[in-house]
């Protein structure tokens, strides 16, 4: 891995449905400034700043990196931007890790956002006439068929979708920056939404939230403050079209989370890890997810999931922030779970933290689930 690297400052924007109040140069900025307060330093501290975004299209905004340098404390300075639709957030953060741990940077700054307000991320991922005839209805429509694939292979009863979408918004209930906080969240409520794509109904699926995440990086002889300590750190990619491909649990997460476990040192995650923030945009994919990731074996995660051990209060907590389906600004979504992890390991999640947390895995997947991006942080210096 290189030179030893943390995270030392983490700023997060409120996550609503329109933030009318700022333009997209002043939402990155409002979650960069936090992030540097946090870390006790100023833009001047900044060697380089990695900025990430999903598609452009998402608002309509061609490169809109190319205009946030000033906003960013970024002129004349190295900065660039990463994209790997809806695992960008995490990809970006890898990419800011991999400066410290290469020696090219000492400290850098990490900012991913989106402000979907703006335009139409469900009809920006959608297939239009006169290319071809629309087949699905934004990603929800999109994952749908492998949600049920994984149901048929499980034998999985269909409550297991409604009991993450009560945990996660339970979750969200304890951190102020969360979307969607809904009190009296319960099943009865989940089921009575209307189906969009089925099995997922109305409050089975992720909001379209505006809102920006901001890290500060340090190489080892710069850390100040709580640090979190990065573990390890992999991107996996695979053919989002290719002969034999498991959409259901597909071989690049697999490839990924083995990768970062070794790095780690991680052989039992669901023993070794205290907490996880899983990119999890519909409430079916916490049981696809637990075990494409290792923490139970093939057509057991709805168990594990049913079993409450993956709630606040479970063995290993899974989205206590409250995940995707709580807050969901694409380009940051990744980003979130990242800084998330981070902030567990460094005692800092407020009234979602969870007691006694050391170690914590962030994960983002984008495309067809065909992007991945993983990290591991630690309390301990590696």
């Amino acid at each position: 891995m290189g030179n030893r690297c943390a995270v030392i400052g983490v700023g997060q924007t409120r996550y609503t449905t329109k933030r009318r109040d700022v333009s997209i140069a002043g939402l990155v900025r409002e979650a960069a400034l936090r992030a540097l307060e946090d870390a006790g330093l100023t833009f001047k501290d900044i060697d380089a700043v990695v900025v990430g975004k999903a598609p452009d299209l998402f608002e309509g905004v061609m490169m809109p990196e190319s205009y946030l340098a000033d906003a960013l404390g970024a002129a004349g300075k190295p900065m660039m931007r990463v994209h790997t639709a809806g695992s960008v957030g995490g990809s970006t953060a890898l990419v800011g890790a991999s400066l410290i741990q290469g020696g090219v940077h000492e400290r850098v700054l990490v900012v991913a956002f989106e402000k979907q307000s703006e335009s139409n991320a469900t009809w920006a991922l959608s297939t239009h006439l006169p290319f071809s005839a629309s087949l699905v209805v934004g990603a929800g429509g999109y994952f749908a068929p492998h949600i049920r694939e994984y149901m048929r292979r499980s034998g999985a009863p269909g409550h297991i979708g409604t009991l993450v979408a009560v945990k996660d918004r339970l979750n969200a209930l304890k951190n102020p920056y969360a979307h969607l906080r809904i009190p009296g969240i319960d099943q009865k409520m989940v089921e009575s939404t209307p189906m969009l794509w089925e099995p997922i109904r109305y409050l089975e699926t992720c909001p379209s939230s505006d809102g920006a995440c901001a890290i500060v990086l340090a190489a080892e002889h710069k850390v100040t403050g709580v640090p979190a300590w990065v573990h390890g750190t992999a991107m996996r990619s695979e053919p989002i079209f290719r002969a034999g491909r498991d959409t259901v649990s597909p071989q690049g997460g697999k490839d990924c989370a083995a990768d970062v476990y070794r790095q780690a040192g991680v052989t039992d995650p669901r023993r070794q890890i205290d907490v996880a923030e899983v990119y999890v945009p519909f409430s079916w994919y916490e049981p696809m997810w637990l075990e494409n990731l290792g923490f139970a074996a093939e057509g057991e995660g709805w168990k594990l999931t049913e079993s409450g051990a993956t709630a606040l209060d479970g063995d290993i907590p899974w989205n206590a922030s409250g995940g995707v389906l709580s807050s969901n600004p694409i380009g940051a979504s990744g980003l979130i779970r990242f800084a998330e992890a981070a902030l567990q390991v460094r005692g800092q999640a407020g009234e979602h933290q969870v007691d006694g947390a050391r170690t914590a895995l962030g994960h983002a997947y984008g495309g067809g689930a065909q992007f991945f991006a993983m990290w591991i942080v630690g309390r301990e210096r590696p």
